[in-house]
């Protein structure tokens, strides 16, 4: 079974992806964003844009997940956004019509929700509030930039099924998914200070700076 977890940028996905893989033994996080600055650092600069423009990027996301999916026993989750519905169906359709179980989900907020959760991630946060400057780092930029057309898109009824997480913890939205899905995960153990501590070294261990 594959496990895809959509939704704007800054919305959860990555941290939702690996509280799932934390609870459910065997299961593994493959992220196609490797793919992607893979290729990205191989083009001259000047080329470099969205890298889910590139039909290498999609054919090989779907390549990568199709191996995973007929080799690995396990469950495959997937923390990527995407929102071109043409973009979608070249990855999630062509595996479904191969054969394969994918389970889809598109983690929703408020506009201001995700405005939020991108201030206070990453290391980025941690170092505006040390040097006093608001300026966002680029990554952030590009997810605010798309963050209305990522909420427009994913209300789609192919971007289904939809999971608003306004007034869920990360453990909770996991907890919904392994159920839509009829997975079963390990009970969380974690208190409040050892949940914060957790996703913020998730979350500085995922940082991109390209």
């Amino acid at each position: 079974m594959l496990l895809w977890i959509n939704g704007p940028f800054g919305g959860g996905k990555t941290q939702t992806a690996h509280e799932i893989r934390r609870r459910l033994p065997g299961s593994v996080v493959c992220d196609p964003e490797h793919i992607g600055f893979g290729l990205r650092r191989t083009l001259p600069s000047s080329l470099r844009g969205d890298f889910q423009d590139l039909p290498a990027w999609r054919q090989g996301v779907y390549e990568v997940l199709d191996l995973a999916l007929s080799r690995y026993e396990g469950t495959v989750i997937v923390p990527m956004t995407v929102v071109e519905p043409v973009y979608f169906h070249e990855i999630v359709g062509r595996l479904r019509e191969r054969g394969h179980d994918v389970r889809h989900f598109a983690l929703l907020a408020r506009r201001e929700t995700v405005l939020r959760r991108l201030r206070e991630r990453g290391i980025g946060h941690a170092a505006r509030v040390l040097s006093g400057a608001d300026a966002p780092r680029r990554g952030e930029s590009f997810a605010v930039a798309k963050l209305d057309l990522c909420l427009d898109r994913l209300r789609g009824p192919e971007f289904a099924e939809h999971l608003w997480t306004d007034r869920l913890t990360v453990a909770r939205v996991a907890d919904r998914i392994a159920g839509s899905a009829g997975l079963t995960l390990a009970p969380n153990t974690d208190g409040a200070l050892r949940g914060r501590l957790r996703r913020a070294w998730t979350g500085l261990r995922h940082i991109r700076f390209d």
